[in-house]
């Protein structure tokens, strides 16, 4: 379907390293990465590629969901590892907002400039702040800014609700999770409400302001504090959270925020086989059971929408094959990962994902800015797409060379300075959990 650009959908990666063991993730993420780039620069050129792709398939939903899948894999890996909430929720601040601000940065230095749109977000400056203060905009009514912040808030949400598991010492029964969120996406997805509480309860100022300090007073107390008062602040930040996704989502609807949870989780759930914590066989019967959830929940609520029959059957297409195809591009690269010689020049660009994701909205808006026109011969549009492409990685790469990987390392450091003052902020090992018993029966292996 034709409209406006769209924000991409894709969260922020975790932080990937060059070790021959992480290699396979880096090259899933440059494939994702370029799917989303194409998904937006084809709105300006080669449109009629896109107008040939889109038959069949969605390069952007694509593209998200395999960053999803991917988040949901590493990101409680790195929880454990470290198996500290407090190094945890440093390294995330270190990771995430650094190159955010830059970001918002230099969007607000192109508004004043007259090069580009903030979306909106003027008009209510203080609303704006408080809604994207804990990259929570798209659950707080905000305009995300860049617009493609807004799935930084299904990304935070899945952190403060790690945290609470972690603490509960429930975290490893990722595969309920999955099938839990998988099948709300079918049943009540399509029943919730979008920005029930900004448009029924109070000002979006007020929902916003309120949200802010509760998550970051829960996010406090699973920091600062010990024992059941930890456990009572992480579970108060997950509940509002999970509150604001399932109440208060805008850009996206309840179903596909849940299947987005769904997904991560289900990711988590293939990081724990790996580990040997659960068999293969229930970890892939479980992926496949939510993946079908999550694309039945699509093709059932859709029909809400009351599109015409073959703009139906498009969207559905569509809606499949991406789901599809990202589960086959991950299972693919979670095969092979030990058996290919990955090339460099894609785990590079899933290095740089970050802000590649964060900025390549902004040159494109640069461009558009200087040339409106779309009317362009088939080559040169290949040539002013491969030369923006060129220009999104070079910038990329400059940002994460010196404002992504020194902010990691100072997070690091920031880390081991609060454990040498402090103490370790250690969690005592969970119990492993067992797998439902629909995958089959038996214990998973300790961890």
């Amino acid at each position: 379907m034709s409209g406006p650009p769209q924000p991409p959908r894709r969260p922020a990666p975790e932080a990937a390293g060059t070790s021959t063991r992480l290699a396979w993730l880096d090259v899933l993420r440059g494939l994702a990465a370029l799917a989303v780039v194409f998904d937006h620069i084809s709105y300006y050129v080669l449109q009629h590629v896109r107008h040939i792709v889109y038959h069949w398939f969605d390069p952007g939903n694509y593209g998200v969901f395999v960053f999803f899948i991917i988040s949901g894999y590493i990101v409680p890996a790195s929880h454990e590892r470290k198996g500290s909430v407090r190094t945890f929720w440093v390294s995330r601040l270190f990771r995430l907002y650094p190159l955010y601000l830059l970001a918002v940065g230099i969007a607000v230095a192109l508004y004043f400039a007259h090069l580009g749109p903030i979306r909106g977000e003027n008009s209510d400056p203080a609303t704006s702040v408080l809604s994207q203060l804990l990259m929570m905009s798209n659950v707080l009514q905000g305009k995300n800014l860049p617009n493609v912040v807004w799935s930084l808030s299904y990304e935070m949400i899945f952190y403060l609700l790690l945290t609470a598991l972690f603490i509960a010492r429930v975290h490893k029964r990722s595969s309920w999770y999955a099938l839990g969120f998988a099948a709300a996406a079918v049943a009540i997805g399509g029943l919730l409400p979008q920005a029930f509480f900004t448009h029924n309860v109070a000002t979006p100022r007020l929902i916003a302001l309120v949200a802010d300090l509760v998550v970051l007073a829960g996010l406090a107390f699973a920091v600062v504090l010990r024992g059941m008062s930890r456990l009572l602040g992480a579970a108060v930040a997950a509940v509002v959270a999970i509150a604001l996704l399932a109440f208060n989502s805008s850009w996206i609807w309840p179903w596909e925020a849940l299947s987005i949870l769904a997904l991560m989780f289900t990711g988590t759930m293939f990081y724990r086989a790996e580990q040997g914590q659960y068999p293969w066989r229930r970890a892939i019967a479980i992926g496949v059971t939510v993946f079908g959830l999550a694309i039945a929940s699509g093709l059932w609520h859709s029909r809400a929408w009351g599109m015409p029959a073959h703009a139906e059957l498009l969207w559905s297409r569509r809606w499949i094959s991406a789901f599809t195809l990202a589960g086959l591009t991950f299972a693919a690269g979670l095969a092979f990962r030990h058996h290919l010689r990955w090339p460099k020049v894609l785990t590079w660009l899933g290095l740089v994902s970050y802000s590649l994701y964060l900025l390549h909205p902004l040159v494109i808006e640069v461009y558009h800015h200087f040339y409106p026109s779309r009317q362009h011969t088939f080559p040169v549009q290949v040539l002013i797409a491969a030369g923006l492409l060129t220009l999104i990685i070079a910038i990329s790469s400059v940002t994460y060379l010196c404002v992504e990987r020194p902010m990691q390392g100072l997070g690091r450091r920031v880390g081991r300075r609060l454990d040498a003052r402090f103490g370790p902020d250690r969690m005592p090992a969970a119990v492993p959990a067992r797998e439902p018993a629909m995958a089959g029966r038996g214990h998973p292996a300790a961890e």
